[in-house]
């Protein structure tokens, strides 16, 4: 089945353009637009798309009372829908914000058009998915208020086993569950099923979550090699 999605934006031009960009795409299918926030709830509850690519500033109820309100209302029904914030304005504020309010995902208007479906597939398979440049400087932001090199995890870490410890400092470094699976040699289902154990493991609600977890704890810290440190390795699960 195509990736459903929702369109909200309070210019009709720029719905427009994504329309196109995003119906191009053989996986991915606009099912819905909305011009505001209070619009893009109603049309959540009556369409149910796998995806809302949201604005943030729009009149009235904007990107970051929606992102909430639709988080709030699905959640307890167990509906999977995830939030992408797209906006011109990369200021911090917005980027917290909506990601506090439960956003999978933060992207400039700016991103190339293969990027935009590239990160509407992946949010919608459950990744997160942030503009590089807004995610280095929160990193910049945040970096003093992190533990020290010497500090170490913090307990909650220790009921991950080894596995699950690398693959979420991979996730937290931003790879996908492929580039995942093929730097740890495994099939990207059992990536996918330790997500997932990570996740409910460390009570966390997604990937984001998950990422901000990791350098809250120590676990990954700005500047960090690359590669998670494999002294300890587990048999390929």
């Amino acid at each position: 089945m195509p990736v459903s999605v929702l369109l909200v934006d309070d210019q009709p031009l720029v719905r427009a353009g994504f329309r196109l960009i995003l119906e191009s795409a053989p996986n991915v299918s606009v099912v819905g637009e909305a011009s505001d926030g209070r619009e893009a709830v109603r049309e959540v509850r009556g369409l149910l798309p796998d995806v809302v690519l949201m604005d943030i500033r729009m009149p009235g109820v904007d990107g970051i009372r929606a992102t909430r309100q639709i988080v709030e209302w699905a959640r307890p029904l167990g509906h999977r829908v995830r939030v992408l914030a797209l906006t011109t304005f990369d200021l911090d504020e917005y980027v917290i914000g909506v990601l506090r309010a439960g956003a999978s995902g933060f992207l400039l208007k700016d991103v190339p058009p293969a990027e935009l479906v590239s990160a509407v597939e992946l949010v919608a398979e459950g990744a997160s998915v942030i503009s590089p440049t807004v995610l280095n400087r929160l990193l910049d932001r945040f970096a003093p208020l992190l533990p020290s090199p010497e500090a170490g995890p913090e307990p909650s870490a220790g009921t991950l086993t080894v596995r699950e410890r690398q693959v979420l400092e991979l996730v937290a470094k931003g790879w996908s569950n492929g580039e995942i699976a093929a730097h740890l040699i495994l099939g990207e289902a059992t990536v996918k099923s330790h997500v997932g154990s990570i996740l409910t493991k460390l009570g966390l609600r997604d990937r984001v979550q998950a990422v901000v977890h990791a350098y809250e704890t120590g676990l990954v810290r700005p500047g960090q090699d690359d590669h998670p440190n494999e002294k300890t390795q587990e048999p390929p699960a």
